[in-house]
């Protein structure tokens, strides 16, 4: 059963995701609580995607502080399955703190490196501009400076080139 239970929550997610990026649907409140209310049951199962995705939008939109921090503990546990936009997030609620994780520099520099290492530019440009000024409770490096913001570089070359493939494949 849990098979069924798994794809059910999938095709869940399918829907919700379609259920934001159609243009054509009016933005309705109905059709914003169907959406949300699909993200909710998602992250509840644990599905990973859910999971970032609606801690996000809760952490960023929420109402009360529980809706936030329900959201910061979507995300981190997100976070700690492996999504890399949740390792960030990670690292920026870290680094400012919220009701539920005060601020701790040493966890924010911890999400960030595992973020930028698994290819996200603006972890690692986060930890270079870091080490650069001395921010985030690190010393000045200019060798780690270096080390990072050439992954960032890298990182965000990758990503441009892969936009003007696909970009070139549509045409």
């Amino acid at each position: 059963m849990p098979q069924a239970s798994s794809l059910f929550t999938r095709l869940e997610y399918r829907l919700a995701q379609q259920l934001v990026h159609t243009r054509w649907l009016p933005r309705s409140p109905r059709t914003q609580k169907l959406t949300m209310h699909l993200f909710q049951r998602c992250a509840d199962a644990g599905h990973p995607a859910a999971l970032a995705q609606y801690g996000h939008m809760l952490f960023h939109r929420g109402v009360s502080p529980q809706d936030k921090a329900r959201g910061a503990r979507y995300v981190i546990e997100a976070a700690h399955g492996g999504d890399t936009r949740a390792q960030f997030r990670a690292g920026q609620i870290h680094e400012h703190g919220c009701a539920q994780y005060p601020r701790r520099e040493d966890h924010a520099v911890t999400w960030y490196a595992r973020a930028g290492e698994a290819g996200h530019p603006q972890a690692a440009e986060r930890l270079a501009r870091a080490y650069r000024c001395g921010e985030l409770g690190l010393p000045v490096d200019a060798e780690r400076t270096a080390y990072w913001q050439r992954l960032a570089d890298q990182l965000t070359g990758a990503f441009e080139s892969l936009d003007m493939h696909e970009a070139g494949a549509r045409h």
